[in-house]
C-alpha cells in the first residue's frame, strides 16, 4: 500500500480534548477513520475486504490555532469578524456593510443572512472558520507549529500522496514552500479555501506574484476537487489562481453537508487519481 499523508480542516480541537491532550492519539483517531472514508469511495473495486490502512498519518495541527470554545460570529474577536465579513460578503454580492456599521452590528446581520440563506450549519461552519483562519493567517507562533508539524510529518513520512482538506490545504502548501526538503508525488486538495480573496488568496506565504500562485516545486502533481456548493471553496476552481494545477474536478456531494472530509473522500471524486498510487 502506497503512503498517504492526510492533513485535516477546520473544526478538529475536539479530537485533541477527547484523547486527553494527545495529538497523537487525536491523530489516529482521525487516521482511522479517514481510512473508512476512502474505502467508502473507492466503492470495493481498489478496495476489497475489509478497511485498509490507506492513509500513513493524519497531520493533526488543530491544537496549535485553539482559541477558546467557538462562538456566535457577533461575539467573536475582532480579527475572527473581519474574516467573517470578507469571506460571507463573498457568498452574495448583495452584502454590503452600511456607512458606519460597527463590525459587530455587520457580524450579527451576516449570521442571521447565512441562518435564512443557508441554514444552521452554515452558522457552525463560521464559527469554525473564521477564528481559526484568522489565527492561522494572523502569523505569528501559531502558523509557524502548525506549518512545521504538518512539514514535520511529511518529512517523516516522505508520502507519494498528500490529500489536504480545507484549511488543510493551506498549511500543506504553506509547508511545501517554507520547507524546500519536502516532496510528495501527488497532492490533492479537497474544499479549498486557497483561491478566497481577501481572506485567504492575499495572505499566503510566499505572497502570490501578479495575482497567480504556483504548485509548491515539490509537488509534482496537484488536483483540486471542489464540490459546488462548498462554502469553504470559493471559487471552486484555483486553476485562474494557481500556475501548475494539472486539473479541478468539481463534484456535488450534498447541499446540506457541503464541505467535510467525509463526503469528499466518500464521493470517489479522487478515486481516478489515487488508484494508481493504491496496491
Amino acid at each position: 500500500m502506497t503512503t498517504i499523508v492526510g492533513v485535516h480542516g477546520i473544526g478538529k480541537y475536539h479530537y485533541y480534548e477527547e484523547s486527553g491532550g494527545s495529538p497523537g492519539r487525536a491523530a489516529e483517531t482521525m487516521r482511522l477513520k479517514w481510512n473508512g472514508y476512502l474505502h467508502k469511495g473507492l466503492a470495493g473495486a481498489a478496495a476489497p475486504g475489509g478497511v485498509q490502512d490507506y492513509f500513513a498519518e493524519i497531520a493533526y495541527y488543530a491544537h496549535h490555532l485553539h482559541s477558546g470554545p467557538p462562538r456566535p460570529p457577533k461575539q467573536m474577536e475582532p480579527p475572527a469578524k473581519l474574516v467573517f465579513a470578507d469571506w460571507a460578503a463573498q457568498l452574495d454580492g448583495r452584502i454590503r456593510s452600511a456607512a458606519g456599521e460597527s463590525l459587530t452590528g455587520i457580524a450579527h446581520r451576516l449570521a442571521e443572512w447565512l441562518l435564512a440563506r443557508l441554514g444552521p450549519n452554515a452558522v457552525k461552519f463560521a464559527q469554525d472558520f473564521c477564528p481559526e483562519v484568522a489565527t492561522y493567517l494572523g502569523g505569528g507562533d501559531p502558523r509557524v507549529r502548525a506549518r512545521d508539524t504538518v512539514a514535520d510529518v511529511i518529512r517523516r513520512r516522505q508520502p507519494r500522496v498528500v490529500i489536504a482538506h480545507s484549511l488543510g490545504s493551506v498549511v500543506a502548501y504553506e509547508a511545501f514552500w517554507a520547507h524546500s526538503d519536502l516532496s510528495t508525488e501527488l497532492l490533492v486538495t479537497l474544499g479549498s479555501p486557497l483561491g478566497m480573496r481577501d481572506v485567504v488568496f492575499e495572505r499566503l506565504s510566499p505572497v502570490p506574484v501578479h495575482g497567480r500562485g504556483a504548485r509548491p516545486p515539490g509537488v509534482k502533481r496537484w488536483i483540486n476537487i471542489a464540490d459546488k456548493d462548498d462554502i469553504a471553496a470559493i471559487p471552486p476552481d484555483l486553476q485562474a489562481f494557481f500556475v501548475g494545477i494539472e486539473r479541478d474536478v468539481a463534484c456535488n456531494i450534498d447541499w446540506l453537508d457541503f464541505h467535510t472530509v467525509r463526503n469528499y473522500l466518500g464521493c470517489g471524486a479522487a478515486n481516478e487519481y489515487l488508484k494508481p498510487y493504491l496496491a
